[in-house]
């Protein structure tokens, strides 16, 4: 993940790189499209050597550290305590349909076994084991989707990057070599590893436009060895042709909060926001800023409400483990799921857009109207289109009265709602 503005700056002031020309989703394609709409709630998982320095993913660059040193850390990264099942059981348990995992950071070492470079887990760590395929066994077993987050920059490889800078203008000495190894790469992880939910592409953004990324030959490779596979890039730019989903980053869209989004246009493709629990994508052992159990449903329930999907981050300790805090967090987001997860699951986002009081999220003839901020015991509701024909509250079915005029729907409650969201459940 990036945290910088420079090469956001210089993809906005750019014109599109090259994209799948003629793109045509598969049945399959649109089918898994469907399927991830559905699912509305994934959680993010960034961990690699990094996490050794518990100091976020982007310490070798914010540290200054010559890769020639950083690197070294793989030959101690020995993640002991590992247990896919016991990930899998955890973010299960707090309600994640499927996760995003890094296949290969920005600092380029790859978390899987890979034949083409030495610098991975497998091979250049103690651990000797491949954590990718553990994960993808235990997500198959289990019925989790499994996506692989993939860097399309890299710090330390000279064919892409000469000085290691953030947006450097030296392009590398040979990006068609650097290029090559991608697609290879890539070729692995939709070869080894099973079923693919979505490959899920950040650093775009590092070169911006105007730099053939050959996404055509890359999106074209994804869909042809897996067509059902998700084709995701978080380049925070208009969707491209040939992508299948589009991602924010600590955005919901079009709300620009994070400054990432500015002027990009929302697709018509499947909305993905993803976001931190604490501050940090990696692990950071000085991070305890973790957003509250509130905190986190409410903006799960403004996602689904904005017609998107929430990535929700948590960073492994270097030891393999994760932050209890976050797994107490996860936990609390499943308990509020399992009650109120018809509101949320296979839902699309309702008719009635974002106010401060909060969202709405709609299922066929039921629209689900989410209280997240109400300082009185009445609502309107600016609904024009359709006639209510009942009104409850969701929890309890307890019948709730209601005036419909062409302006909209006057909810009349018995109390101010004090619930972390409260929630309506109207029928057409």
């Amino acid at each position: 993940m990036k945290r910088y503005l420079l090469g956001l700056l210089l993809a906005v002031a750019t014109l599109p790189t090259m994209a799948q020309k003629g793109y045509v989703p598969t049945k399959e394609n649109l089918e898994n499209r469907k399927i991830f709409q559905d699912n509305k709630f994934g959680v993010f998982i960034h961990w690699g050597i990094y996490s050794m320095l518990a100091d976020g993913e982007w310490a070798m660059l914010q540290k200054n550290i010559p890769f020639d040193e950083y690197s070294k850390l793989a030959r101690g990264f020995d993640p002991s305590k590992f247990d896919a099942e016991q990930w899998v059981a955890d973010l299960k348990a707090g309600g994640a349909k499927y996760i995003c995992i890094t296949s290969r950071h920005h600092d380029g070492f790859s978390m899987f076994d890979t034949k083409y470079s030495d610098y991975n887990i497998v091979k250049g760590s103690p651990f000797k084991r491949d954590v990718l395929k553990e994960l993808a066994d235990a997500c198959h077993k289990h019925g989790m989707k499994l996506h692989f987050y993939y860097s399309l920059l890299d710090w330390g490889r000279t064919d892409y990057n000469v000085d290691g800078k953030l947006a450097s203008k030296s392009y590398g000495s040979d990006y068609k070599t650097y290029h090559q190894f991608m697609l290879n790469q890539l070729k692995e992880l939709l070869t080894n590893y099973g079923d693919v939910g979505a490959i899920w592409f950040d650093g775009a953004w590092d070169k911006g436009k105007t730099f053939d990324w050959k996404f055509d030959e890359i999106y074209a490779l994804i869909h042809s060895i897996q067509p059902g596979c998700l084709v995701i890039n978080n380049h925070h730019w208009a969707a491209l042709e040939g992508e299948d989903a589009q991602a924010f980053e600590r955005d919901l869209p079009g709300q620009n909060a994070a400054g990432y989004s500015h002027g990009v246009e929302i697709s018509q493709l499947p909305l993905e926001t993803c976001e931190t629990m604490n501050t940090s994508w990696g692990y950071k052992i000085t991070d305890n800023n973790y957003k509250s159990d509130k905190t986190l449903i409410q903006y799960l329930i403004k996602a689904a409400g904005n017609n998107a999907n929430l990535l929700m981050n948590v960073g492994p300790r270097p030891d393999g483990t994760l932050p209890d805090v976050a797994v107490l967090r996860f936990g609390a987001m499943g308990q509020w799921l399992k009650l109120y997860g018809e509101t949320i699951f296979g839902t699309r986002g309702g008719s009635i857009g974002q106010h401060k009081w909060g969202v709405t999220t709609q299922k066929g003839n039921k629209l689900y109207v989410h209280i997240l901020d109400l300082q009185d015991k009445a609502l309107f509701i600016p609904l024009t289109d359709k006639k209510v024909k009942s009104a409850r509250v969701f929890i309890n079915k307890k019948t709730v009265e209601f005036v419909q005029r062409k302006e909209g729907v006057l909810v009349l409650l018995d109390t101010v709602p004090d619930d972390v969201d409260y929630v309506l459940e109207l029928d057409f």
